[in-house]
């Protein structure tokens, strides 16, 4: 399994209910892209406070990685991609990704 995460530093005037509206468009795509095992995504809530700024994020599971390439070519993940990277402080400076194997 491939663990896809994204965290995102939104730009101070972004709402909660805009940030709500991208992640919805998540759960369109994981109906669309087969390999997709699950979704979560939210607000950090992390009694550490060490976010920097990264307040927001995702994760998402994938079969494999064909599942994740299937995912990044799709073009309803290009668009919300355009939106998350137009949202972000700095573009895309303000969003990390990472892609993590996991084992079975």
């Amino acid at each position: 399994m491939i663990r896809h995460i994204v965290l995102i530093k939104f730009q101070p005037g972004v709402s909660e209910e805009i940030i709500a509206g991208l992640f919805a468009e998540l759960r369109v795509i994981e109906k669309q892209v087969p390999g997709i095992r699950d979704i979560t995504s939210g607000r950090s809530e992390s009694p550490e406070k060490i976010e920097r700024g990264y307040m927001h994020g995702f994760v998402v599971d994938f079969e494999d990685w064909d599942a994740l390439e299937a995912y990044q070519t799709h073009p309803d993940h290009k668009a919300l991609g355009a939106k998350l990277v137009a949202n972000a402080v700095g573009g895309l400076d303000g969003i990390l990704v990472l892609d993590i194997p996991v084992a079975p």
